[in-house]
């Protein structure tokens, strides 16, 4: 009797096994950053902050060719160029960059404020570009920029590069080739240490962690979801206890969907036991990533044919760098739109408005109403 009781209640609760529990072969996925062939321009790039350390270190791997860098702080460009690419020519004044007819495509790496006009020159050239994210401030002008590329015909694609982190492009290309279903549910839960950004410009950002940050993780909401349009969204911000940057390192948001929901926790102020977790559930599995961070993730997917691990190669730095350019080359290569366009960016920019002006009001939002960064 009381074996019946203890599995009515397991039923209850919704314990029981609800997929396959024998471990079966993981399905081979492509998931893997790619590389044209038979074509390779010669690359120019602007802006050579700290994180252009993983574009070059990522393009060096790949053979790609980057002949010219520039800063406005020349010791900057030269400090990359020596460690990457020596024979790189070095400018301090990006329009003499652009002037170098040698060049086919142009990474633009600087702070979106200062970004546009650049943008605009390089398209202008007729020089393909890839746009640093977050791609611009105001969707309009973005838009504006997307047209205009289109009339010089070039590509405008967007560094996006979590994308190609190894975990999360399995899970996209599972999602892609139906093996979970139609999709439920889309799960993030970031828990970190954000701290190191109290020395950095990125001190003052007011939304570093909904702006700056989560934007990888509302693009891959907006990769995952596909076709389907967010409902309303609804977030909220707050100060750690302690902190010490200035920026608050508590965020949250919630996605509304039509028959399903998206949620994204960040506590970005977690100085012990690290874990990063995404869930995608869907109405024939389930798929999931856990480590303890972004470049550690081991992937598991549940379907009725059972438990598959599948052993991922790469990590996302540099791996994801590698990706935003290889399939922006593709592209070009093939005479298509990127993935990674500009146009298909603005969707995961329109939610990110929405959440960061939603955890200013305190009040749900429905992306695509808010325009411009709210509070720039």
């Amino acid at each position: 009797m009381k074996n019946k009781k203890a599995a009515a209640k397991k039923k209850t609760y919704g314990l029981a096994r609800t997929s396959g529990s024998k471990r079966v072969e993981a399905p081979e996925l492509d998931y893997r950053p790619k590389i044209p062939a038979g074509y390779r321009p010669k690359i120019g790039l602007i802006g050579c902050g700290g994180i252009t350390q993983s574009h070059l270190r990522a393009y060096r791997r790949a053979g790609l060719d980057v002949v010219a860098l520039c800063d406005v702080v020349g010791k900057q460009a030269e400090a990359r160029a020596a460690e990457f690419y020596p024979k790189a020519a070095i400018h301090t004044d990006y329009r003499a960059l652009l002037a170098d007819s040698r060049i086919g495509v142009v990474d633009i790496a600087t702070h979106p404020d200062i970004r546009v006009p650049m943008i605009e020159a390089a398209i202008e050239s007729g020089k393909h570009v890839l746009s640093q994210k977050p791609f611009v401030l105001d969707l309009d002008e973005g838009e504006r920029l997307v047209r205009l590329a289109e009339q010089r015909g070039v590509r405008l694609a967007v560094n996006q590069n979590g994308r190609w982190a190894p975990h999360f492009s399995y899970m996209r290309h599972a999602v892609a080739r139906g093996l979970v279903g139609d999709l439920l549910g889309v799960h993030f839960a970031l828990h970190w240490d954000h701290s190191w950004i109290a020395k950095t410009a990125f001190n003052e950002i007011r939304h570093a962690i909904l702006y700056d940050f989560a934007i990888h993780w509302f693009d891959m909401t907006q990769c995952l979801m596909g076709d389907r349009q967010p409902g309303r969204v609804f977030a909220s911000f707050a100060r750690a206890k302690d902190q010490k940057p200035k920026p608050a390192l508590l965020a949250q948001a919630q996605v509304e969907y039509g028959g399903a929901q998206a949620s994204l926790v960040f506590d970005a102020c977690t100085r012990f036991g690290a874990i990063d977790r995404t869930d995608v559930i869907g109405t024939r599995g389930s798929i999931y990533s856990t480590g303890p961070d972004l470049n550690h993730q081991k992937v598991t997917l549940h379907r009725a044919e059972g438990i598959s691990r599948p052993r991922l190669r790469g990590k996302w730095f540099p791996d994801g760098f590698l990706g935003t350019m290889g399939e922006l080359l593709c592209a070009i290569a093939e005479k298509r739109e990127p993935s990674n366009s500009a146009r298909n960016n603005l969707k995961s920019l329109s939610l990110c408005f929405a959440a960061i002006a939603s955890a200013e009001q305190g009040a749900a939002v429905i992306p695509g109403s808010i325009r411009r960064l709210p509070g720039d």
